[in-house]
């Protein structure tokens, strides 16, 4: 082999590697997702207010966050 050749195929190994998975394990978007709790002292616009209200909205019918 010619040293093109195994430097190629030791970079497909290496770029390929991080691709599995664990067949046993299954992720959603409620592994990761949290509801967002501002604070009282947080000045939110109403477009912001909106968005996090529908976030945790989804969060609650999707994932059963409780307020």
């Amino acid at each position: 082999m010619t040293c093109k050749t195994v430097t190629a195929l030791i970079l497909i190994v290496g770029l390929t590697a991080g691709c599995a998975i664990n067949p046993g394990s299954v992720h959603d978007d409620c592994d990761w997702a949290e509801p967002i709790r501002p604070s009282r002292h947080d000045v939110l616009s109403d477009l912001t207010l909106a968005q996090i209200v529908a976030h945790n909205e989804v969060g609650a019918r999707l994932c059963g966050w409780r307020p």
